[in-house]
């Protein structure tokens, strides 16, 4: 068999939400208990297991791998943190306007319609903040896809009231409309949204992200999921648990 090859279309297109990690850019909320340098770390190898989690479920079934970044001119910057062969895609939202898409939901609005311009017969967007996700709701979200129609949506909540991921078999901009970003209101105005636009909404189970301490401590308790095996190295070399215990010297 032909081994595909990154990006090519006629597939489902998955798109992490990338940023090259910059000290004081980073994970500001996980400052304090972390330093600006800590934090920066983190991000870096939260995107790097995100984006080979990715790579494994694409062994199972076809999915294009990409990191929608932004700003431009990062590109270097952003490069070392990924899994090998994952192809780039704008998304500072400076692509096509929408009626009612603003602020984060344009740069998400512009990490869906690039892939379906490579000829994705489906977009997913994807959080670089759960590196442990299991790589199962990667598969399924490729599989719910391929077994539905235009009107087809797949929908990854996360517990703070967020979503980790959200897929498409179709553009459907109104997604992105009129939604209060970076709030405990996305997913459900999301669901609403589907609604109201008539599509068929099917949700994976639930997870978490990793953007406060106690998110953090979650994780480094939690077993569950995707091995995320540079997270976990950085979680140690960082000696995260004595830090979070109170326990490490400032």
């Amino acid at each position: 068999m032909e081994k595909r090859k990154p990006g090519s279309g006629g597939d489902c297109a998955i798109s992490v939400m990338a940023k090259a990690p910059r000290p004081g850019h980073s994970k500001t909320r996980l400052c304090p208990p972390l330093h600006p340098q800590e934090a920066a770390s983190l991000s870096a190898a939260f995107l790097r297991d995100t984006t080979e989690n990715l790579r494994v479920a694409a062994e199972t079934i076809a999915i294009a791998r990409y990191a929608a970044y932004a700003p431009l001119g990062t590109e270097a910057g952003l490069a070392p943190h990924l899994a090998a062969d994952t192809p780039l895609i704008l998304a500072d939202g400076s692509g096509a306007p929408a009626p009612g898409v603003e602020g984060f939901g344009r740069c998400l609005l512009d990490a869906t319609m690039g892939p379906f311009a490579r000829g994705h017969t489906s977009a997913c967007v994807l959080s670089s903040d759960t590196p442990n996700l299991p790589t199962s709701y990667l598969v399924s979200a490729a599989r719910l896809l391929a077994a539905g129609d235009s009107q087809r949506v797949v929908l990854g909540a996360c517990d703070d009231g967020g979503y980790y991921l959200l897929g498409m078999n179709a553009p459907h901009a109104g997604l992105f409309a009129d939604i209060a970003w970076s709030t405990e209101t996305v997913a459900e105005a999301t669901r609403a949204r589907a609604r109201s636009l008539g599509l068929d909404m099917i949700e994976l189970p639930s997870w978490y992200d990793i953007d406060d301490a106690a998110a953090l401590d979650r994780l480094l308790r939690d077993e569950r999921g995707y091995a995320a095996p540079f997270t976990r190295r950085a979680i140690a070399a960082l000696d995260l648990a004595a830090l979070l215990q109170g326990e490490r010297a400032a």
